[in-house]
């Protein structure tokens, strides 16, 4: 029998995924560790290894498709002494065994008028024995059509008969996008299903968009973008934020920053304002405890220490690589693992422990200009900081007007989990170690 190599999750909340790139071909010897493909998740490009050993006897799903479940199919892999024709060959259906033959009929009636004890007993053994014969061309017909399990399993729960659909997936294959554009049930209802659609549809995610005679190219989501757009908008409807900010004065944090990297050159470490800040935010974390939750329907799971996610830019959209326990970390080692997974995260190599949890998020524009800005919560997380960008102010300094480097920062929080007196307790204790910078040392 030939292997069957599926379509692996390579995250615990991974449903499927972009076989991107096969880096074997048919007829190739395989051993266990070998690199099989690269798989596109929603935040990151994986190698596939293969466990078994054996010939790439077939591959079911060409590299580009999009939206493989998870436990698909996507190649066959002969083992040893099988023929790689004969694993790729789909297996003969094996013949139905002949029917028994009918009863003898009794002498003391005539076939056509058996009583009622006789009818009722011969009419299902009839039925079982004719409804293959006359159920097999319809089955015939749907197995023939091109189109993914889950998209079968869609149509039959809509009432979409597949044999109408034109395919928008590789080689004209029905993929769920399509069931998604078609309406089954009654005339009456498909008739009314677009009205429905519409009045029912969110306005943040129209079904079409008519460009008219707009000059524009259509450019296809990423599971990146399409993740990104799904937890951002669940994050905004479904999470009550409530936003907090301070102004910051950074000349202490500036002048420790420069002196701090005068004692680390030899080392080849040049620490960033981006890696205090998130010394800072654990620190401040660990402080205010009320801060470093998640809320979780009935209960609240409150951490012990403080994982920072850090929002990175990357091509195709945003990711944010966590440093674990950052309170207990020095600035030195902060700034080498964040520079470290801000380079796999751009190549798109982290492993998913890298980039799924942590206990709150930072995001920081000041580098782009930004004054200030409402960061949305990365849930489950309960907070997230904005950083904005310092800047020559006006500022009150010792009961006197001068001119100080101050930033704003603001914290959005998650109101129904945290309160916002300890909102602004997390901020005043961010604030005092940013303008105080050797308290986060001590």
């Amino acid at each position: 029998m030939p292997i069957e190599l599926k379509m692996p999750a390579l995250s615990p909340t991974m449903e499927e995924g972009t076989l991107a790139k096969w880096l074997v071909k048919e007829g190739d010897t395989v051993s266990a560790g070998d690199l099989l493909a690269e798989i596109e998740t929603d935040k990151a490009t994986m190698e596939f290894e293969a466990v078994d050993e054996g010939t790439i006897a077939k591959i079911v799903i060409p590299e580009g498709t999009d939206e493989v479940k998870v436990g698909t199919v996507i190649a066959l892999i002969a083992g040893e002494g099988e023929s790689a024709d004969a694993a790729a060959s789909p297996p003969k259906a094996e013949s139905a065994p002949p029917a028994p033959p009918p009863p003898p009929q009794s002498s003391s009636a005539p076939p056509s008028q058996g009583g009622d004890q006789g009818v009722g007993a011969a009419a299902p053994a009839d039925a079982a024995r004719q409804a293959p014969k006359a159920s097999a061309p319809k089955a015939d017909a749907t197995d023939r059509i091109k189109a993914s399990p889950l998209a079968r399993r869609l149509a039959e729960q809509k009432g979409v008969d597949l044999a109408g659909l034109t395919g928008s997936g590789p080689g004209g294959r029905i993929v769920k996008a399509d069931i998604d554009g078609a309406s089954g049930g009654t005339p009456a209802a498909r008739a009314q299903a677009p009205a429905a659609a519409a009045a029912a549809a969110p306005a943040h995610a129209p079904a079409t968009v008519d460009a008219g005679d707009i000059p524009h190219e259509e450019i296809k989501l990423s599971n990146m973008r399409k993740t990104i757009a799904r937890r951002l908008t669940e994050a905004k409807q479904t999470i009550p934020h409530i936003y907090l900010t301070v102004d910051i004065q950074l000349d202490a944090l500036l002048k420790l920053r420069s002196e701090l990297n005068k004692g680390l050159e030899s080392r080849g470490v040049k620490l960033s304002v981006n890696d205090m800040m998130i010394k800072a935010l654990a620190v401040a974390l660990v402080e205010v405890p009320e801060c470093n939750v998640s809320f979780a329907g009935d209960h609240l799971l409150k951490y012990g220490r403080a994982d920072i996610s850090v929002a990175v830019s990357i091509p195709g959209g945003l990711i944010t690589p966590i440093v674990t326990g950052a309170e207990a970390k020095s600035l030195s080692s902060i700034s080498k693992e964040i520079g470290e997974l801000a380079g796999r995260a751009k190549e798109g190599k982290l492993q998913p422990h890298e980039y799924q949890g942590g206990t709150a998020s930072l995001s920081n524009m000041g580098m782009y200009g930004i004054k200030q800005f409402d960061a949305v919560i990365n849930p489950p997380q309960g907070m997230i900081m904005a950083i904005g960008a310092g800047e020559k102010r006006p500022y009150v300094v010792n009961d006197s007007l001068q001119i100080a480097t101050v930033m704003s920062a603001t914290g959005s929080f998650d109101h129904r989990a945290i309160d916002g007196a300890d909102g602004a307790r997390l901020m005043q204790a961010f604030k005092r170690l940013v303008e105080n910078p050797l308290g986060m040392l001590a």
